[in-house]
């Protein structure tokens, strides 16, 4: 049964971004502004004093399944 929050596109967008930054993360006030916001808020990124985002262990494991549609 699939019981988590669906993902945009251009969520899954930023998330794959995000991961592809690595450790450094993405910075805050780039287009895909909102969506790691979004992804904040539903606890797939954190965001590290206003500046950058980076991914959270939630954010691994949502990547991992939803964009390269791995088993979890």
């Amino acid at each position: 049964m699939w019981n988590e929050p669906y993902l945009e596109t251009c969520c899954r967008s930023a998330l794959h971004r995000l991961k592809l930054s690595g450790e450094n993360g993405r910075p805050a006030g780039l287009r895909d502004d909102p969506c790691l916001r979004r992804l904040t808020g539903m606890g797939l990124a954190h965001e590290h004093a206003g500046t950058r985002f980076t991914m959270t262990a939630q954010g691994q494991d949502r990547h991992r399944t939803e964009i390269l549609k791995l088993a979890p």
